[in-house]
């Protein structure tokens, strides 16, 4: 189905602006635009089919650290600007369940009558003959994404509203109705959901070993002997983050998009939440771990990490104690470490010459220590 209003939804690169193409992420920009024009099965409200036309400009966005992504600005005569977002794997070793864009393409196409912040999905190509890799194409948000600071002044308690209709949209994403999707049914392995998650991130952690990496063994011993049973089974985003988010261009208070959805999911939704404090650097932690911010999280009055929990446990109904809590914070940190690990593991076999990797590998040592420090704090033992 083809839009046919004529005016585009419009663009803003505040915030995260897209730059020249690394060399190393370089692609055939004419044959994805032959692509494009050719196989197109959606058009965003305002474009039409001739704006797809000609040869766009791309740019890089730089944010993120996994897949790439890039934007396509066409320029058809007498009319506005036209952009699109394209997104593609990186070169080198992959996990093998990472980095499948049509996986990622069908759960955005799936969500959107359901969830109202996902963009509008404009073609998927598994012609590797292309570009050399799968990609897909979607529309680009009109709005802000913050990274490690916010981009304008906000007061302490617009800081407060911006954190809870975050996580409002979290919430809301979590309160989907699966069954009402066929699509994403298939997504779920029923329950054992968090087993199969320690299993995985432990097995994906040795495959990503490099000679320098630490004993994670009381890390691993510690999360098998406390996995508790799944809360539920819910849609998760599994890297739900500020900077993943689409503010709208006129209120930054309010979320109009959720960006990057290439570990999602049908599983625990706690678990999701671990994930996501993993990221959240608030403004008393320590100068290293506050290295590791990607967003604005220690802005005055953004939320601590105990509040957005409680936060969230009281509107989806779930009691967890902080005692129970601390198994979803060491799996959180421990799924970033191998997150981290497997970037390192590419820039350390040289798979990548982005110096922006380097840093990887002490961060890797960080998170074990804070995972041990998490791990003898523990009253009940090690």
């Amino acid at each position: 189905m083809v839009s046919t209003s004529d005016e585009p939804r419009s663009t803003s690169d505040a915030g995260n602006p897209a730059r020249p193409v690394r060399d190393e992420d370089a692609f055939d920009v004419e044959a994805v635009a032959a692509w494009l024009s050719a196989n197109a099965t959606t058009l965003p409200d305002g474009w039409r089919r001739d704006d797809l036309l000609g040869t766009p400009d791309v740019r890089q966005f730089r944010g993120g650290a996994s897949n790439l992504t890039y934007l396509l600005r066409y320029s058809p005569p007498n009319r506005a600007p036209r952009d699109l977002i394209l997104r593609r794997p990186p070169a080198g070793v992959k996990a093998a369940s990472a980095h499948d864009m049509g996986r990622e393409f069908r759960i955005q196409s799936a969500l959107a009558p359901a969830f109202p912040y996902v963009p509008t999905m404009v073609g998927f190509c598994q012609d590797e003959s292309v570009i050399g890799s799968d990609f897909y194409v979607m529309e680009k948000l009109d709005g802000t994404i913050v990274r490690r600071d916010l981009p304008w002044d906000l007061s302490a308690d617009d800081a407060s509203t911006l954190c809870r209709n975050a996580f409002e949209v979290l919430i809301a994403l979590h309160s989907v109705d699966v069954d009402s999707l066929p699509e994403l049914t298939t997504l779920g392995r029923g329950d054992g959901y968090v087993a199969r998650q320690v299993a995985g991130w432990t097995h994906r952690f040795e495959k990503a070993r490099t000679d320098d990496t630490g004993d994670w063994s009381d890390t691993v011993a510690w999360l098998e002997a406390r996995q508790p049973a799944d809360v539920g089974q819910r849609l998760i985003h599994n890297d739900f983050r500020l900077d993943n988010l689409v503010l709208a261009a006129d209120d930054p208070l309010r979320v109009v998009g959720v960006l990057d959805w290439e570990m999602a999911t049908v599983g625990d939704p706690l678990m999701d939440l671990g994930g996501s404090m993993a990221y959240w650097i608030e403004a008393g932690d320590d100068d290293f771990f506050q290295m590791f911010r990607r967003q604005p999280s220690s802005a005055p009055g953004m939320w601590t990490r105990a509040q957005i929990v409680e936060r969230y446990c009281d509107r989806m109904g779930y009691s967890v104690t902080p005692e129970q809590w601390r198994f979803y914070e060491v799996f959180g940190l421990f799924r970033l470490a191998v997150i981290a690990q497997q970037i390192w593991y590419r820039y350390f076999h040289k798979q990548t010459t982005n110096e922006a990797y380097a840093v990887f590998g002490p961060a890797v040592g960080y998170l074990e220590t804070r995972c041990r420090q998490l791990l003898t704090a523990d009253p009940s033992g090690s």
